[in-house]
């Protein structure tokens, strides 16, 4: 039944399809746990081998529970306790050489009080007069 006001045309034009709306983008993915806290580990490390070293710990243990591996926290962890040993290292040898030579000042002004008039200080004589002026 077509009228002749409108003609009917089999080939209209079908309506413009529109498109779904994009879909959200995703979540921006958790860089790698604990990966902030490795940068600033390895960092401490060797400005503050303790912190340094406790903060690599932190950040390894968070690596781990997200069944990840961080290499600079390891690298952290390491670098902070071998530092560690160092300084305690060093600290030992400054107390032992400082304990010496005090030792010997000591030795060489009980010397000059016991009646010498000359000792030997770390392989130099010196004058009792300038041991006790000290």
């Amino acid at each position: 039944m077509s009228t002749p006001e409108m003609p009917q045309n089999p080939e209209q034009p079908a309506a413009p399809a529109y498109q779904a709306a994009p879909a959200p983008a995703a979540a921006p993915v958790a860089a790698e746990p604990g990966k902030g806290l490795s940068i600033a580990a390895i960092i401490l490390a060797f400005l503050m081998p303790l912190i340094g070293l406790i903060l690599g710990i932190v950040a390894l243990v968070q690596s781990k529970k997200a069944g990840r591996k961080n290499g600079l926290a390891l690298a952290a962890v390491i670098i902070g306790a071998v530092l560690i040993v160092v300084g305690i290292i060093v600290w030992i040898v400054a107390l032992s050489s400082l304990a010496a030579v005090g030792g010997t000042a000591a030795e060489a002004a009980q010397a000059c009080m016991d009646g010498a008039t000359s000792v030997e200080v770390l392989g130099q004589t010196v004058s009792c007069d300038e041991v006790l002026a000290q």
